[in-house]
């Protein structure tokens, strides 16, 4: 790992880019990913995944006759505390990995995905975040408006495949209860690098795709590319 970043925290508003960024990393050839993005060999930890499994599992319980846990009929969430849950199924996820192999960070890079809405939203994730995390993150946040965000979510929809992590969508009245707002400008104010959490000052750049740029494979590379450099270039 020598010259590769151990953990990079991908975030953003939904629809803002996040999957897109993974797929073309997916499709980059591992010497080519290394040498531009600090990232060969990798695996995404995203907690859609742990969101739509809470779903499923509330919907099974449902049809039994069982009251559900975290989400109504309509997947509102009962308790807020879920999205605590699912940085903790993230930090879960993580230490497992480690726990199986004690020299994991030699080979392999860990993406972390993740959407906060709210005044603290991204501020509350990340105080959730286990420290074997932060002591090795860097992140990478995908700046969009909320409108360029809600047009996207919109437009990414696809009937039939709601659990796909490229397809999925929220409904309009979600996408502006949950995501109207959020923390990151607060977050970052203080600080064009780093950002302060529980102690570790964890570098950050900003990739910025509004005009659209994940729609276009050149220019993701060459934004993701300056980012990456970015981060690189600031010490931990």
């Amino acid at each position: 790992m020598m010259n590769n970043f151990e953990v990079i925290i991908l975030i953003g508003r939904p629809a803002a880019g996040k999957s897109e960024v993974i797929d073309f990393l997916k499709k980059t050839p591992v010497p080519e990913r290394s040498r531009r993005f600090h990232i060969g060999e990798f695996e995404e930890i995203d907690d859609f995944v742990y969101v739509w499994e809470t779903f499923e599992i509330d919907d099974i319980l449902s049809r039994y006759g069982k009251q559900r846990i975290w989400s109504d009929e309509k997947y509102w969430f009962k308790d807020p505390f879920a999205w605590n849950l699912y940085i903790e199924r993230i930090n879960l996820a993580y230490l497992k990995k480690r726990a199986a192999n004690p020299n994991y960070h030699s080979g392999i890079t860990t993406l972390v995905e993740f959407a906060r809405g709210g005044d603290n939203g991204f501020g509350e994730a990340f105080s959730y975040l286990h420290e074997e995390i932060l002591k090795r993150a860097r992140i990478i946040y995908i700046s969009v408006s909320y409108e360029e965000s809600f047009r996207k979510n919109r437009h990414r929809a696809r009937p039939g495949l709601e659990d796909s992590i490229l397809y999925h969508s929220l409904p309009d009245e979600k996408m502006e209860f949950y995501y109207k707002t959020n923390d990151w400008k607060k977050l970052t104010s203080k600080d064009p690098n780093y950002i302060d959490i529980k102690g570790f000052k964890v570098p950050y750049a900003v990739f910025e795709n509004e005009p659209e740029k994940t729609d276009d494979p050149q220019k993701l590379g060459d934004e993701l590319e300056r980012v990456a450099q970015k981060l690189w270039s600031l010490p931990r």
